[in-house]
């Protein structure tokens, strides 16, 4: 019998369905090989339509309605629905006969559609060189315009043409800038939406226009604190917290104290921590800036070192040792003599025992301690800030110390605790692109850093004692502190008197308790008895089994992605992409902050059949750009495809965890090998536990590195057995 002849499927050709409004859906085979021009002269032929060049093919989805451009042609998949419409040229044009010579009614509707059609780059291209976007400015200045609903889209749609990057932000004139400002400072006359599109653009000039002297001069910090005590809606608050940031950050290192000693007002305060109840991602990260440059002012002094000629440093070390050994406030004679090393009278050996008691290095002249950057002399302001505003505990230090080798040396291990928080707050970094490590308790007092220090030195010390520490012990006793910082800081404490009573009850033995849970959880089973080495190779594969399908449940589920553009991270939009239950297929598409899509949420879909490779980091198309962090360079990787050329999928992960899942789990799907760091931490945590629960009943039983030897045969086998 001779076999049918099979048709093979062609991967170039696409079975869609077209739509027209009130007509009948055309169902087609678009060959993706072909120009798209002649696939819509085709398409209008079918419905009589002469005019072909006036029309293009568009996305019809709730959440995708973009032209279909030789570009973005790759998305259109088997199965898909586009609509006829109007092409971009000619959809810019009409908006712009209406917008200049229509009534207030038909603009208003213009407007209305010409923000979801903004997003769009086509579009917006198209709109720009039309002169739409003049045109928007005059519309937005006009300050006789009386219809709220035309200044409210007129803004919208500025905002959105704007952030395609195609025009400068030096294009818009001092006047437009003015209106912005004026909107913001009377946002209670506007729609809120008014206010949040002013905010946006105010931030966008501070940030990329020479006119941001113009910002910095007419918006008062006052206006901001109004705004923030009086709104309730999230993304104006949240516009207005970037705009302060924007502001911040084009200061000089005067205005930033100013902006810094203004927010650090009470009312500031409890309207930049109200702010940061139970909001999204992109408040979070935008009070973490701000918290971030406020403490990052402390740089200059955490880089100084201590001058010789700095009478004003002497005089804290000074007063350091008044209120130690409580003496009084007159001027010893013989101060400036010690101060320089010099002196062997009776009064210097004091003043050296005195300084050698609070634990300085060189007690001979301490100054000389305050010479590593960092930290610098912060360390002598922070321990001078203790000593005035917490005599008593300070006191109790030295009271509490014994003449021991347990002594804690109170001047040396400030100076390093110093140094361990400016590195744990990452003082003097910019910013991180995706953090939202945004710490309440640093907005409830005046000096946070100092305040902060104090509760630090008090847990220092505890810990020193508990741990009956000597000098030898420094470093252990260090990292022992820092984890218990670390620790507290995890839980986001809401103000410092919450910090001190969470990180109280994380003491020495605490630590240790943990760490001991930790490490026999992930310790790895280091016998290399054979017997054990055997059972390794039987329930490894299963192991790896185990990883990948918790790599592909994590790709079910899906992850929320940040977009980038131009290398950069653009604020406020998100794409999600989640794997198909069946694992053929990823589904992925834009979202908001706050919601999880489901399947049918996404519009664009990937099968898996048609990847062709995984790139990640630099080999990326999109980390290509110079200017990008290294921090979003190594969270980078891209998907390839097997029938489109110069096309990728590009991601960039949140942190390095979904990185590494994501990864593996692509990696899983094409059949090829886990590689990430995190796999092979998962693979040896799993199976040092698989094997400890295997050997339960061999437990105090020594396993020996080689099997017992076999017995020698009996003399007879005549043996006997007695029930």
């Amino acid at each position: 019998m001779i076999p049918k002849k099979t048709t093979v499927k062609d991967s170039h050709i696409v079975k869609i369905a077209v739509e027209r409004e009130n007509h009948m859906a055309q169902l087609i085979n678009l060959d993706q090989r072909h120009p798209l021009a002649s696939k819509i002269q085709d398409i209008c032929s079918g419905w009589g339509i002469s005019d072909h060049q006036n029309y293009a093919l568009q996305f019809c989805e709730s959440n995708n309605q973009k032209y279909v451009t030789e570009k973005n042609r790759n998305e259109i998949k088997n199965g898909s629905v586009l609509r006829l419409q109007y092409s971009p040229s000619k959809t810019a044009s009409d908006a712009m006969e209406t917008l200049l010579n229509g009534s207030p009614q038909d603009k208003v509707k213009v407007l209305k559609e010409l923000t979801p059609l903004s997003m769009d780059h086509t579009f917006a291209l198209e709109f720009i060189k039309e002169k739409g976007l003049d045109t928007l400015i005059k519309m937005i200045e006009d300050v006789s315009q009386t219809n709220e609903e035309i200044l409210k889209y007129s803004l919208s749609s500025f905002v959105e043409l704007m952030e395609h990057g195609t025009v400068s932000w030096e294009v818009p004139e001092n006047s437009f800038v003015a209106r912005n400002i004026e909107i913001v400072r009377n946002f209670q006359n506007y729609p809120t939406s008014c206010g949040e599109s002013a905010l946006s653009n105010l931030e966008n000039i501070v940030q990329c226009s020479s006119k941001h002297v113009l910002v910095a001069e007419d918006i008062k910090l006052q206006d901001i604190l109004r705004l923030l005590q009086e709104v309730n809606f999230p993304v104006m608050r949240q516009n207005a917290i970037a705009l302060l940031n924007a502001l911040f950050l084009k200061a000089d290192e005067s205005r930033r104290r100013t902006i810094a000693h203004t927010i650090s007002a009470k009312q500031f305060r409890h309207a930049l921590n109200h702010s940061g109840n139970g909001l999204g991602t992109e408040m979070t990260h935008q009070l973490y800036v701000l918290q971030t440059l406020t403490l990052g002012l402390l740089e200059k002094r955490m880089r100084t070192k201590m001058n010789a000629q700095d009478q004003d440093a002497h005089e804290k070390i000074k007063e350091l040792r008044r209120i130690a050994f409580d003496e009084t406030n007159s001027q010893n004679p013989n101060d400036e003599h010690i101060r320089r090393g010099g002196g062997s009278g009776a009064g210097n050996v004091n003043f050296s025992q005195h300084y050698k008691k609070l634990g300085f290095k060189c007690d001979i002249n301490p100054a000389q301690d305050f010479m590593e950057t960092p930290p610098g002399v912060l360390a002598l302001d922070c321990m001078v800030y203790f000593a005035r505003n917490y005599t008593p505990q300070y006191m109790k230090i030295f009271r509490d110390n014994r003449a021991d080798e347990h002594e804690c040396p109170f001047g040396r291990t400030s100076i390093e605790l110093v140094k361990v928080l400016c590195d744990i707050l990452r003082i003097g970094e910019p910013p991180a692109e995706q953090s939202g490590d945004f710490q309440p308790m640093f907005f409830t007092r005046d000096h946070p850093f100092e305040e902060f220090f104090c509760i630090c030195v008090i847990t220092l010390n505890r810990t020193w004692s508990d741990m009956r520490a000597t000098a030898e012990d420094f470093s252990t006793t260090f990292s022992v502190v820092r984890e218990q910082i670390q620790r507290t800081l995890k839980c986001r404490p809401e103000s410092l008197e919450d910090f001190r009573n969470k990180i109280s009850l994380l003491t020495y033995q605490q630590i240790t308790a943990l760490r001991q849970q930790e490490r026999t959880s992930k310790e790895e089973c280091d016998s290399t008895a054979s017997a054990i080495v055997r059972l390794k190779e039987k329930i490894s594969p299963h192991i790896l089994d185990l990883i990948k399908q918790q790599r592909l449940s994590f790709l079910v589920e899906g992850t929320r992605f940040a977009k980038y553009s131009r290398g950069t991270r653009t604020k406020d939009k998100f794409w999600y992409a989640r794997l198909s239950p069946n694992h053929k297929v990823i589904h992925y598409g834009e979202c908001d902050e706050k919601n999880i899509p489901t399947l049918e949420d996404l519009p664009k879909k990937l099968p898996i059949s048609e990847i062709k490779q995984l790139l990640e980091g630099k080999e990326c198309p999109h980390m290509k750009e110079t200017r990008i962090r290294k921090s979003a360079v190594n969270l980078a990787f891209s998907i390839t495809f097997e029938n489109m050329e110069h096309s990728t999928l590009d991601f960039v992960a949140p942190d390095e965890s979904i990185f590494n899942y994501w990864t593996d789990g692509i990696n899983a799907l094409l059949g090829q090998p886990m590689v990430s760091k995190q796999k092979n931490e998962d693979f040896d945590t799993l199976l040092s536990m698989e094997i400890k629960l295997r050997l339960l009943d061999t437990e105090g039983v020594d396993i020996s590195k080689d099997p017992p030897p076999i017995p020698e045969d009996p003399e007879n086998y005549d043996f006997c057995f007695e029930s």
